[in-house]
């Protein structure tokens, strides 16, 4: 089977592949449209570690940095005008994905400053303010699922914004998460916002599990405890998957349906295999299933391309196999509340790091431009 070929079974099984990186050299060098192109990529997100990295190892802004320094622009204006720029082109590079998908796929998304994770009406204030700044249809605003990003999340999108909501770990939060996306287009209808222009998808993170679960397993240390290692991510996933066949089928989402609404899809982030035992296309290969999105590091969309398999829809059906996963994982003494609490904590942290070093980053380059 082609690379092409494989990609194309991902996507035919009703896996909608998007890259989990952006540059403006990705953009500029025409490497996005040939994944596009050429690799069935259909969307892409970003976030504060994506725009950190992009901005310290490439010289491609150095011009748009230049430009900012010479008016005496601060760090903070700076970085909302090159995140914004890069954001705009890929929306106009994914707008024909956009037109032929309906508005489906062919979406870009952008994070909030996420030292405002607990912060709701700061989060709120600036959603609004992306929305209008980046100025395209496909675009969604990323909003982390803190409980203070519960009630931004229901706001923003009454008021027409398109929402990726992030840092999902607990299939409890994400019943959160879809009541609030409920409750945002039940507001959005009352305040006359066209629901079909609504797009949203709720980004349930995978690998990162499995790296903190896999950790308290060797922590207790017995055969039964090890055994478990590397199945929670998956399994976490595919009770997700449950509890979104059930939120969409109930008679709340029909009604909204009915008047126009588009489901909130499921979104499977951080799927690169961090611990180098496990297949490397595993949280792919484990998680096809209609109606879902992975966004997948480049290196993993490679991998895939090159030795993946689909083997038919891996998710459906799978919900009692997967709760007896989490029974037996309580039950070796991993206390599930405790490992997301953590997760959901350094995932904030980690953002907040990368906000930072992406400030420092631009500060420097403002610097050395004077």
């Amino acid at each position: 089977m082609s690379t092409h070929e494989r990609l194309a079974a991902l996507s035919e099984a009703g896996v909608s592949i998007w890259l989990d990186d952006l540059s403006r050299e990705r953009l500029t060098s025409g490497n996005l449209a040939e994944l596009i192109s050429d690799w069935n990529v259909v969307g892409v997100t970003t976030n504060p570690t994506i725009f950190a990295a992009a901005l310290k190892d490439s010289a491609s802004y150095n011009t748009q940095v230049n430009e900012l320094a010479g008016r005496g622009a601060d760090v903070a204006a700076s970085i909302r005008e090159i995140t914004v720029s890069d954001v705009q082109q890929a929306c106009d590079v994914f707008s024909g994905t956009w037109e032929a998908t309906q508005g489906i796929d062919g979406r870009v998304s952008l994070e909030v400053d996420p030292s405002l994770a607990r912060d709701t009406e700061a989060t709120v204030a600036q959603a609004l303010d992306l929305w209008k700044a980046v100025d395209r249809p496909n675009l969604l605003v990323k909003i982390p699922a803190t409980e203070a990003g519960l009630p931004a999340i229901t706001r923003a999108l009454a008021e027409g914004v398109s929402v990726n909501v992030t840092l999902i770990f607990s299939v409890e939060r994400y019943r959160a998460v879809m009541d609030a996306f409920l409750a945002g287009l039940e507001q959005a209808e009352k305040n006359g916002q066209e629901l079909s222009r609504i797009a949203s998808v709720a980004s349930f993170f995978v690998s990162r599990v499995d790296t903190e679960i896999d950790k308290r397993l060797d922590g207790i240390g017995t055969d039964e405890a090890k055994a478990l290692k590397g199945r929670a991510g998956v399994a976490n996933s595919r009770l997700a998957y449950a509890a979104y066949e059930e939120v969409f089928g109930s008679d709340r989402w029909a009604a909204l349906e009915a008047k126009g609404a588009r489901r909130q899809r499921p979104l499977w982030a951080s799927t690169g295999v961090k611990n180098p035992e496990y297949p490397d296309t595993l949280y792919v290969t484990e998680l096809v299933v209609p109606n879902v999105v992975n966004t997948m590091p480049e290196k993993t969309l490679r991998a895939f391309a090159d030795h993946g398999e689909v083997e038919g829809d891996k998710v459906t059906g799978t919900a009692a196999e997967a709760q007896q996963v989490f029974d037996d994982l309580e039950r070796v003494g991993i206390d599930l509340t405790d490992v997301f609490l953590t997760l959901e904590n350094e995932g904030v942290d980690k953002f907040e790091k990368s906000w930072s070093e992406l400030q420092e980053s631009v500060q420097e380059q403002l610097d050395a431009a004077k």
